[in-house]
C-alpha cells in the first residue's frame, strides 16, 4: 500500500474514532511488517497469516526494540494501553481495507492476551533477589 493511501485511511479513521493518535496506526503498520518478517524467518521464508495474539506480541517486541524504556510512555501517549486497543486499531484498518482478515478473525482475538502496559515496563524493572536472611554488619568503632 502506498504511504499516501495509508495516511488517508488513518485520516478517515480519525474522523470516526479519535481514541488513538495517528502515530499509533503507523506504529501498528510497522509492527505488522516486523511480525510478518519474524514469522517468515521462523517458517522457512514462507509468509502466513498473523493471528491477533501473534500481532500483539509482535507489537510489544517491536515497541521494546524501537523505543526501549520509553515504549510504555509512548504507547500511553498514543492511547494504546491494552491488547484490545491494538485489536480496535486493526479492525479500523480492516474496515478501511488496508489490512486483510480471515473469516475466523474477530476483535475478541485481541482481548486480554496479556497485560500490554506491564509487558512494556517489566523488562526495565530491577530483578528481585530471593529473600535471604539479613546479615548484620557491625561498624568498627574508631579508637582515639
Amino acid at each position: 500500500m502506498q504511504a499516501k493511501q495509508f495516511e488517508q485511511s488513518v485520516v478517515s479513521i480519525l474522523k470516526r474514532d479519535k481514541r488513538f493518535d495517528p502515530h499509533a496506526y503507523f506504529f501498528l503498520k510497522d509492527a505488522l511488517d516486523f511480525t510478518l518478517k519474524r514469522i517468515a524467518e521462523s517458517n522457512g521464508g514462507q509468509a502466513r497469516h498473523v493471528s491477533g495474539p501473534e500481532l500483539v506480541a509482535g507489537c510489544r517486541d517491536f515497541a521494546l526494540e524501537q523505543f526501549g524504556p520509553m515504549a510504555s510512555t509512548l504507547m500511553d501517549e498514543w492511547g494504546v494501553r491494552k491488547c484490545q486497543d491494538l485489536g480496535d486499531m486493526v479492525f479500523h484498518l480492516i474496515e478501511e481495507q488496508v489490512f486483510g482478515k480471515q473469516d475466523s478473525d474477530k476483535p475478541e482475538d485481541f482481548s486480554e492476551v496479556f497485560d500490554f502496559e506491564a509487558s512494556l515496563i517489566a523488562p526495565f524493572l530491577p530483578l528481585r533477589r530471593a529473600a535471604a536472611p539479613a546479615k548484620v554488619f557491625r561498624a568498627k568503632r574508631a579508637t582515639s
